[in-house]
């Protein structure tokens, strides 16, 4: 085991329940098509980079975890722009393109992943930044090229638990990679993922121990009513704390943020921006900062 990488103690069998109703089968088979369609057409758009609006990918980002079936809710703070790491607790495959729908980032994924049959030519083409799990060695290399790309002002996803858990429990967050945000002098984004059926916690979207990514993939599409919850809480800037240690604790969410305004996004259907909420105005007494 790496320091990098601890490994949850979750396991499918242990873990996972299949909760609620279950979808037909073509539907199924029709989810699974159109999340890899739109996989494909991430590839074969990945040589624009940058010249995409980041509007359109947070979308196209969307419609990945609604063509599988699963609703959005997206609730919280405002992300800023300029260099920001965005921080998360990892459950699911469906994280990445969570993560990716709050802000447009390079994601920090795990070398393996270069493997995987489309997901990983996507994550190369979408500028991922790998690691050697193995190699702890590589560790320091890989906090300086994350430093590198904050400085540049892009947004870096991570999930610092460095492992998937199943939603019920949840791994402590990881030092190293919030030296990145120190050196570089950017904020932190810290970030809160559940998935529910009808309100209560749901398990079967996790990938986790030797689960493999088909059949993660397989379940999520069979599964009916799947709502995946976004939470984002305030951004925090690095120089508020003295070092990596009490960064990472500040950053790992343990309780539900009270957002700056009461926008909560529920996607039905995959819309834009414009089609948000409006912030409403709020009396003076409901102002008060964040905890």
């Amino acid at each position: 085991m790496s320091v990098w990488t601890p490994s949850a103690p979750c396991t499918p069998r242990a873990c996972i329940e299949q909760r609620g109703g279950t979808t037909a089968l073509p539907r199924a088979l029709v989810r699974i098509g159109a999340v890899v369609a739109l996989m494909l057409a991430g590839i074969a758009l990945s040589p624009f980079g940058r010249r995409i609006p980041a509007a359109w990918v947070r979308r196209w980002c969307r419609w990945i975890v609604r063509a599988a079936g699963v609703r959005v809710r997206i609730t919280g703070a405002d992300v800023p722009a300029g260099g920001l790491l965005l921080v998360a607790n990892h459950i699911s495959w469906l994280d990445i393109p969570l993560l990716a729908a709050v802000r447009p980032a390079r994601m920090l994924a795990k070398s393996d992943i270069r493997d995987w049959p489309v997901a990983g030519p996507l994550a190369a083409r979408g500028g991922a930044l790998f690691i050697d799990r193995n190699r702890l060695r590589a560790l320091p290399g890989t906090v300086a090229r994350i430093a590198d790309a904050l400085r540049a002002g892009q947004a870096v996803g991570v999930f610092p638990e460095g492992s998937t858990w199943c939603g019920r429990a949840q791994g402590s967050f990881r030092r190293a990679v919030f030296q990145a945000a120190l050196d570089a002098h950017v904020p932190v984004q810290p970030v809160r993922l559940r998935y529910r059926i009808a309100g209560a916690p749901s398990t079967a979207p996790a990938f986790i121990g030797e689960d493999s990514l088909l059949a993660s993939v397989w379940r999520v599409a069979m599964t009916r009513g799947l709502v995946a919850e976004v939470e984002i809480h305030e951004a925090i800037p690095a120089d508020t704390h003295p070092d990596r240690r009490t960064l990472a604790q500040a950053a790992q969410p343990t309780t539900s943020p009270q957002p700056t305004w009461p926008h909560a996004v529920l996607l039905t259907h995959p819309r834009s921006p414009q089609d948000a909420p409006k912030p409403r105005p709020r009396p003076a007494e409901a102002t008060a900062p964040h905890p």
